[in-house]
């Protein structure tokens, strides 16, 4: 594609994601549909560039008052994920002079609002959180994550499809703490691939792995994935599983679990039981209490750990959002407790940075649920022999707590405790 249709590409899709109408991956994913000739360079360039705008929006909004053109055109100039050279071939002489200026400028001399690029009220909260490794945050969530595969244990060894991905030219290295993991080197198409359509991979953060190891769901139990969506997770635990038992996933929204549907059959499970119900009360729910080994609520939340992914979260979510989250969360845990066994583990789990989401809410279930005894999760995770586990989680071992810059997985919380 020539440089100016492709850069007026650039403004047109930034343009569509900044309206924050539906989600950016959904809105880019929709531009890909509509427009099938744009080849796999053009796609990288363009699903990049909206991703960046959107993590850097706030700095590039100012920098944007300078300019000429639409402000999507600058924005899009600004954000621009090809070649430098290539970009200044679409532009003329009075935008080139602008982006030098714009690349001219020091970030230490910025204010901060333009070096985090957080909406006010989560930068306070993640401020008082984390104290001086707030800006160590802030760096690694201006960056786009790497691409994980878990390697589906019941089809084939991590070992054996690492070989097989570096003779289809696609280098990987293990993944340093989930024993099922692969981070691969770039962003490869995978669905062609013969290890994809058998099932022997699929695409998962290591931390969404490692809060399906922290179940420890084994051979013949009985478990579920209360909140199991499209079933990353609900197909990690039924390959720990060895497709033996019964492993129910449960979500309120059928179109979700659909998108289970492709993912279960190539993984070779038969023990998955997907389920839509109406509500954390449903009917099907109060059949299963007090019959479950192992009980996995991965909470609605915030989404805030996924933001080096989903970067339109952070203008998308609010303080308000978050307490109706909060209640929700609170909600479907206390309906989830109903669910375990005498001696059955209970792990509730977010994808979200903040402690109201997630120590907050563990620990007034704790309070509510003297029947419940609080399991530290690195013991868990050090009897299963995952490296440095103590590293992975709160100071006090309680908790499991992953941090992007930390760990360079998406942020995850998980509590763990046992039916008494």
């Amino acid at each position: 594609m020539h440089p100016k249709a492709l850069l007026d590409a650039c403004a047109e899709l930034v343009r569509a994601a900044l309206r924050f109408e539906h989600p950016a991956d959904a809105v880019v994913s929709r531009h890909f549909r509509e427009h099938r000739a744009l080849g796999p360079r053009e796609r990288a360039t363009l699903a990049e560039t909206v991703y960046t705008v959107l993590r850097k929006k706030l700095l590039f909004e100012q920098f944007a008052l300078s300019g000429s053109g639409s402000k999507e055109r600058r924005l899009a100039i600004l954000g621009f994920a090809g070649e430098r050279d290539f970009l200044k071939s679409a532009l003329n002489e009075q935008e080139k002079a602008w982006l030098d200026a714009c690349d001219a400028i020091d970030p230490k001399d910025l204010l901060e609002r333009h070096r985090h690029n957080l909406p006010e009220w989560l930068a306070e909260r993640l401020k008082a959180q984390l104290g001086d490794d707030f800006w160590p945050l802030v760096d690694s969530l201006n960056q786009a994550a790497p691409l994980d595969l878990r390697v589906n244990a019941l089809v084939a060894k991590r070992e054996d499809v690492q070989k097989e991905l570096q003779q289809a030219g696609i280098a990987g290295a293990p993944t340093p703490y989930s024993p099922w993991g692969l981070r691969l080197a770039g962003k490869p198409a995978l669905t062609k691939l013969d290890a994809f359509t058998r099932g022997a991979i699929e695409v998962q953060d290591e931390g969404s792995q490692l809060l399906a190891l922290l179940l420890d769901a084994r051979r013949g139990q009985m478990v579920v994935d209360f909140c199991a969506g499209a079933g990353g997770k609900t197909l990690a635990l039924g390959a720990a599983m060895r497709n033996t038992g019964r492993l129910y996933a449960f979500d309120v929204s059928a179109h979700r679990l659909d998108a289970l549907k492709p993912r279960l059959a190539r993984s070779g499970l038969s023990n998955v039981h997907p389920a839509a119900i109406a509500h954390e009360r449903d009917e099907r729910i109060k059949r299963l209490a007090g019959k479950l080994d192992r009980v996995l609520i991965d909470a609605p939340c915030s989404g805030l750990g996924t933001l080096r992914r989903n970067p339109d979260l952070k203008w998308r979510q609010s303080p308000q959002a978050v307490e109706e989250l909060k209640a929700k969360q609170a909600a479907i845990l206390d309906s989830a407790a109903r669910l375990p066994k005498q001696g059955g583990r209970l792990v509730y789990a977010t994808c979200s940075l903040l402690a109201e989401e997630n120590e907050a809410i563990a620990q007034a279930f704790g309070a509510a649920h003297p029947d419940f005894r609080p399991v530290p999760a690195a013991g868990v995770l050090e009897q299963l022999k995952v490296p440095q586990a103590g590293e992975l989680c709160t100071a006090d071992g309680m908790f499991l707590r992953l941090w992007p810059h930390r760990h360079r997985t998406d942020g995850f919380f998980a509590a763990v405790w046992e039916k008494s």
